[in-house]
């Protein structure tokens, strides 16, 4: 790999870690002199790795030159102080030198570390995951705004507050407590997942499946289970439920990145090993007495590796909705259930049950009761498609749902 070629890869696998290192050893204060200095990083790697050619340890080099570079800053920093504040005594100017610490272990635990302060409360959930893409991820403000279909202005505002809001709840970038950890590892688990539902489906994006927004969900997903003190029963059923999804990645859009439908995709396609790395990571979830939203989640999403079209299968399912809706309920979930259930009790049933919800605002509701009343009253399922389509964006959804209206008419 050349160059040109391997800086942006390096860009957005060690971008994070100089990052994270660096912000941990300045703080929060400090956050955009991090980011700058593992930006100039890559910067005098583009200019010299173009004239001397790339180095045997590119990564290693960009290391060592981000240590050299925050120990001038560090320098500098101690000299303005000095002269700002000429009392401190000769002993105490007598300073060691500034130390920065590249090594593996510190990278990994500053990376864990800035997942709890990035998912700290006290910012909203879009500045969380916006956070995370940035620190995290190595993305760019133009991949972020990307992903929320916003501006790079909007962008760079809301991580801005984020940053400010951290600064002023003075954050820091440390483990939390014991007591605090079960707490806190809520709010990180949400983001992962946020970021990853993102990327399994962005229905404001042309190509609604982005398989690199769920793969950095995964990695970050690894830091919590590499970790004694995060590596819990509900982390490790929130990593069984990505890889069950995941593994159904290559079967679920076409070549010009279109969706296909669950029932229209070639079971062939699906990878076994991660289906197995998902049974893997279920299992480990399976202790203990915590029962999380990740758990059921990851049942529905094991039995949809499922390819068969059993009884058993969709009443597995519908048990898991079940639960899932007794502990976590929201209507969506509770709009999803009614497809399983008319899988087992028939679509007459299931059409009761989903009437009931009453979601007009939502183009999947009558997308879903399009799809019951087929078979069973045509002209309602067409009239409910005909209300889906008024409600539904542009796009893949929109040209899914006038297929099927087109093969009603057509019967």
């Amino acid at each position: 790999m050349s160059s040109p070629e391997i800086i942006p890869h390096l860009f957005r696998t060690e971008y994070r870690k100089i990052v994270s290192v660096l912000s941990k050893r300045f703080g929060f204060d400090q956050l955009e002199m991090a980011e700058d200095i593992a930006s100039e990083t890559f910067l005098t790697a583009t200019q010299s790795w173009g004239i001397e050619g790339m180095p045997q340890n590119p990564a290693g080099w960009l290391y060592t030159v981000a240590m050299n570079k925050a120990k001038n800053f560090l320098q500098r920093e101690a000299l303005l102080k000095r002269k700002i504040a000429p009392e401190i005594s000769r002993t105490a100017a007598k300073e060691e030198e500034p130390c920065v610490d590249l090594s593996p272990q510190n990278i990994q635990d500053s990376q864990l570390q800035m997942m709890f302060a990035i998912c700290h409360p006290s910012i909203s959930p879009e500045a969380q995951v916006g956070l995370s893409l940035r620190i995290l991820c190595g993305f760019g403000i133009e991949e972020i705004a990307s992903a929320f279909l916003s501006s790079k202005e909007t962008i760079n505002k809301r991580l801005f507050r984020a940053k400010e809001r951290l600064r002023e709840e003075k954050v820091q970038i440390e483990m939390p407590g014991a007591e605090a950890i079960g707490e806190r590892l809520k709010v990180v688990l949400a983001t992962i997942y946020l970021l990853f539902n993102e990327g399994y489906y962005s229905a404001r994006q042309p190509h609604p499946l982005r398989k690199e927004l769920c793969y950095e969900a995964m990695r970050l997903c690894h830091f919590l289970l590499e970790n004694e003190q995060t590596n819990k029963p509900e982390v490790n059923a929130l990593m069984a439920l990505m890889c069950f999804h995941a593994s159904r990645f290559d079967a679920r859009a076409n070549e010009q990145g279109e969706l296909i439908l669950y029932a229209d995709q070639d079971t062939g396609l699906w990878n076994s090993e991660l289906v197995s790395r998902g049974g893997y990571f279920l299992r480990c979830a399976a202790t203990g007495n915590t029962l999380t939203r990740y758990h059921l989640e990851a049942g529905i999403a094991y039995w949809n590796t499922q390819g068969n079209d059993s009884i058993r299968k969709w009443e597995q399912i519908l048990h898991y909705y079940n639960l899932l809706l007794q502990i976590d309920y929201s209507p969506i979930a509770a709009l999803n259930r009614t497809f399983a259930l008319a899988k087992v009790k028939g679509k007459p049933a299931a059409i009761i049950e989903a009437e009931k919800l009453g979601l007009e605002d939502y183009h999947f509701y009558y997308a879903l009761l399009g799809e019951l009343y087929s078979g069973v009253d045509d002209e309602q399922a067409k009239e409910n498609y005909r209300k889906a389509l008024a409600k539904s964006p542009a796009g893949f959804e929109r040209r899914t749902i006038e297929k099927k209206l087109t093969e009603l008419e057509g019967s």
